[in-house]
C-alpha cells in the first residue's frame, strides 16, 4: 500500500536551514581521552605519537604504502609540486576549487586549462595532448566529486611526453577502482581533510607517496626543509599536522564506515526520487568500484522549466542551501582570465557544466525525510506537484 506525500511549497521546507554539507563529528566524550593524552604528553606538533599513528592507520585503511600528513590540502598541493621540482607549465582543469590552480601560481608555474569530459566532468584526456608545449612539465587532474579520472589514458600521455602527474584527490578519500585505491595513480596524490570532506580532521591534508625516499623529501619540505637539528636543505614551509588534528583523525576512522553507509543511502535516495524528472541529470559513476559519495551534483538541463540559478534561489528562499560547485570556472577569476587557455571557447564543456551544476545537500546526519523534501521540491517544478510515493506506515 502506498501513500502519496505532497509538500506545501509556500512554507519553508524545514524548521532550520539545511546546507550543502555539514561536518561529521564523533561523540565528544570519545574525543576527551585523546585530549587527556595530549595534555599528559605535552606533545602538540612536530610528528607526535598521534601523528605517527594516523599515518600508519591511513596507509592501512586506504591501501597505500606511504603517506605524509599536512596541515591542509592546499599546502600539500604546493609541497607536492616542490617535491617533484615542477616548473614551467602544468596542464590542469578549470572545473575545480581554486586551490588546485592557486598551488601552481604559488610555485611560479603557469596553469594551462584543458576542457573536461561532459560525462564525468574530469579532465578530458583527448584534449590534453594538444595543450602540451616544450614548457609543459606535468599534468594536474582532479578526481572531481570523487569520481576517478581516466587514469590510464592520462598516464599514457604522461609517459609519451615524459611528464609528471599529480592528482588533486581532495574528493577521492577511500575511492577504489577494480585494482584498489585510486590514490596509487600518478607520481603523487594529494588529499584534503577539510571540515567539508568525507574524512575530516577539522583541517588537514596528506600526500600519498610512491616510496619511502619521496616521503622523506616531502617530510623535510613540510618542516622548513630541515634535515636534523642544524641542517636545512630546501626552502620548505611549515605544513605539519598538529596532534589535535591527528587525534581527531584517528577517532574519525572508527566512525567512517557508518558515515559512508549513510552517505550511500542518501545518494541512492536522491537517485530514486529524481529518476525520470525531466531536465534533471544525475552525474553517474566513472568506473569506481568503491565510492565515497562525497557530493551529489545534479545538472539542470535546458528542458527543465526553470534555470539552475532560479532553482538555486528558490531553494535558498525555502531554507535549503545547495551550492553551484563549481561556479564560476577557475579560468574566469581575474588572476587566470588573461591566460590564452582560459578563453571560454576553449572550454565549452566546462562552461556548460558550470552553468548547470547544483550540488544538493549530503552528509551523514541528513535525515532522509529532508532528502524527500528536496527531491519533491525539484520534481514539483515540472508538470506534477505530487512527486514521489512512500510506503504507508
Amino acid at each position: 500500500m502506498l501513500a502519496v506525500r505532497i509538500i506545501n511549497f509556500s512554507d519553508k521546507m524545514t524548521k532550520k536551514n539545511i546546507y550543502v554539507t555539514q561536518p561529521y563529528l564523533p561523540p565528544l566524550e570519545e574525543f576527551i581521552p585523546y585530549l587527556e593524552q595530549i595534555w599528559e604528553s605535552k606533545f602538540l606538533t612536530n610528528g607526535g605519537p598521534f601523528h605517527e599513528q594516523l599515518e600508519r592507520a591511513l596507509c592501512k585503511f586506504l591501501g597505500v604504502e606511504h603517506i605524509a600528513l599536512f596541515t591542509n590540502g592546499t599546502i600539500a598541493l604546493v609541497t607536492a609540486l616542490q617535491a617533484l621540482r615542477i616548473t614551467g607549465e602544468v596542464i590542469t582543469t578549470p572545473y575545480s576549487f581554486v586551490a588546485t590552480s592557486h598551488s601552481l601560481l604559488w610555485n611560479g608555474i603557469k596553469p594551462v586549462f584543458v576542457d573536461v569530459d561532459p560525462n564525468t566532468l574530469n579532465l578530458d584526456p583527448e584534449k590534453i595532448e594538444a595543450a602540451i608545449t616544450p614548457q609543459t612539465t606535468a599534468i594536474m587532474p582532479v578526481h572531481c566529486y570523487g569520481h576517478p579520472c581516466d587514469v590510464n589514458a592520462i598516464q599514457k600521455i604522461a609517459d609519451n611526453y615524459n611528464l609528471k602527474v599529480i592528482y588533486d584527490a581532495a574528493h577521492a578519500f577511500g575511492v577504489q577502482d577494480a585494482q584498489g585505491s585510486i590514490l596509487r595513480y600518478g607520481d603523487l596524490s594529494v588529499l584534503s581533510f577539510h571540515a567539508t570532506k568525507v574524512f575530516n580532521t577539522f583541517e588537514g591534508g596528506a600526500i600519498v607517496c610512491p616510496d619511502a625516499k619521496t616521503k622523506t623529501r616531502i617530510d623535510q619540505l613540510k618542516n622548513f626543509g630541515h634535515v636534523g637539528e642544524v641542517t636545512v636543505v630546501a626552502p620548505g614551509i611549515n605544513g605539519k599536522m598538529s596532534e589535535f588534528n591527528a587525534a581527531l583523525g584517528l577517532l574519525q576512522l572508527k566512525h567512517l564506515d557508518k558515515a559512508l553507509t549513510k552517505r550511500k543511502e542518501i545518494d541512492a535516495a536522491y537517485r530514486d526520487r529524481l529518476k525520470g524528472v525531466k531536465g534533471i541529470r544525475c552525474l553517474d559513476e566513472a568506473g569506481e568500484k568503491v565510492s565515497n559519495y562525497s557530493y551529489f551534483p545534479i545538472l539542470v538541463e535546458p528542458d527543465y522549466p526553470i534555470s539552475r540559478d532560479e532553482l538555486n534561489q528558490q531553494f535558498k528562499d525555502s531554507g535549503i542551501y545547495p551550492r553551484r560547485y563549481f561556479y564560476p570556472l577557475i579560468s574566469n577569476y581575474p588572476m587566470y582570465r588573461g591566460l590564452p587557455s582560459a578563453h571560454k571557447e576553449n572550454l565549452p564543456e566546462a562552461t556548460i557544466a558550470a552553468q548547470r551544476v547544483l550540488c544538493l545537500p549530503i552528509y551523514p546526519d541528513l535525515d532522509l525525510s529532508v532528502v524527500d523534501e528536496i527531491s519533491c521540491f525539484i520534481a514539483s517544478r515540472t508538470t506534477k506537484p505530487v512527486c514521489f510515493a512512500e510506503d504507508a506506515k
